[in-house]
């Protein structure tokens, strides 16, 4: 098989699992990955991530031009972006409506600049630094541009009122950063008012040193 084919079918099996565990629903949430020739395969827009047919996904050339399957995902200006700016550590980008990192989003006292709070080691192993973005409207160009303006800086992106947007260096990487993003904010949530003991400012910046972690 491959490494197209390959490819192919891993997004669309993931691309089920995410769904049928109810981390994105209806037409919602959108998925890309590179090819090692720089090509991208993507999520066709308007489609269901519990039934992708792997023949009909979005197969991009490397300036972004449409080569075979169905049209491309509308959010392309923020998968753009993040491979732009992140270089060789974005080899997949996984974007959805996940619930509970959709209400973090919402509420006034979430910190911009770090969206998550340290509850557990492996959301800032697998997740750095959260930024939460402004509201833009679903595949507004601007998206890309607020990316952008991180410069590379942030893995992840929290866009308010609408979605998590995770890059990695592989879907796998990917997805995993996603599940752990949703569940923090879960816990988040879940500890709302309650005091919880975090992680102490010692013990996150031992992570980020001992895993080499992006902190900026």
């Amino acid at each position: 098989m491959s490494e197209e084919a390959r490819l192919r079918e891993t997004i669309c099996a993931m691309a089920r699992s995410v769904f049928d565990r109810g981390l994105t629903g209806g037409a919602s949430g959108n998925i890309s990955a590179r090819l090692s020739d720089g090509r991208l395969l993507v999520t066709p827009t308007g489609s269901s991530l519990g039934t992708l047919d792997p023949g009909r996904l979005s197969l991009l050339d490397t300036q972004g031009r449409l080569i075979s399957g169905d049209a491309p995902t509308k959010e392309m200006p923020l998968h753009s972006a993040f491979y732009e700016t992140r270089g060789a550590k974005s080899g997949a980008i996984v974007h959805l409506h996940s619930t509970h990192s959709v209400a973090l989003s919402m509420l006034p006292e979430t910190d911009p600049d770090n969206v998550l709070p340290p509850l557990t080691p492996y959301s800032v192993m697998r997740l750095g630094k959260v930024k939460l973005l402004p509201y833009f409207r679903p595949g507004d160009a601007a998206i890309g541009e607020a990316i952008r303006g991180l410069a590379g800086k942030r893995g992840a992106i929290l866009l308010a009122n609408h979605g998590p947007v995770v890059a990695a260096k592989d879907l796998e990487a990917a997805l995993y950063a996603m599940e752990e993003l949703e569940e923090t904010a879960r816990l988040a949530l879940l500890t709302r008012g309650m005091s919880p003991r975090m992680l102490t400012p010692a013990q996150v910046r031992d992570i980020v040193d001992h895993f080499n972690i992006e902190w900026e």
